[in-house]
């Protein structure tokens, strides 16, 4: 199996600070700051990079396990949405949010929502968020 890189790179203290985000294929390089982390700033954060990767793993999971019952998707759009908060004395990721919706034809929606849920539970990232302790989903299909 594959294995992924991505590195960081902060400058400065915590609130004056500036980084530097890159993924190893490329694809990505981009600035990350405490305003833009925990304010409105410019630039991206880890809980954006954290959602896209959630979206991404929960999208192509859902339209395997589709697939792999004869449902094939015409189309599934992921949003995720993730909330950082303070915890303590320091921050977590309190909360992440799905919004799904899949074009699929012939599928009922009981059968939809049910390999919804499956995807949600089991996708590789949704696994490695385990620790977040709510992530909702709201699924419909378009």
């Amino acid at each position: 199996m594959a294995t992924r890189t991505a590195e960081a790179e902060w400058k400065g203290d915590l609130k004056a600070g500036r980084g530097t985000v890159k993924l190893g294929s490329g694809a990505f390089e981009g600035q990350y700051s405490f305003a833009s982390r925990f304010e409105e700033g410019k630039g991206t954060n880890p809980e954006e990079l954290i959602g896209a990767a959630h979206a991404g793993c929960f999208s192509m999971a859902f339209s395997g396990g589709l697939a792999a019952a004869g449902h094939v998707p015409d189309s599934v759009h992921t949003t995720a949405k993730v909330t950082v908060d303070k915890v303590g004395d320091g921050f977590g990721i309190t909360k992440i949010a799905l919004d799904v919706q899949a074009s699929i034809p012939g599928i009922d929606n009981e059968t939809f929502q049910k390999f919804a849920e499956d995807a949600k539970k089991n996708c590789p990232v949704s696994k490695a968020l385990a620790a977040v302790s709510e992530i909702t989903m709201n699924a419909r299909l378009i």
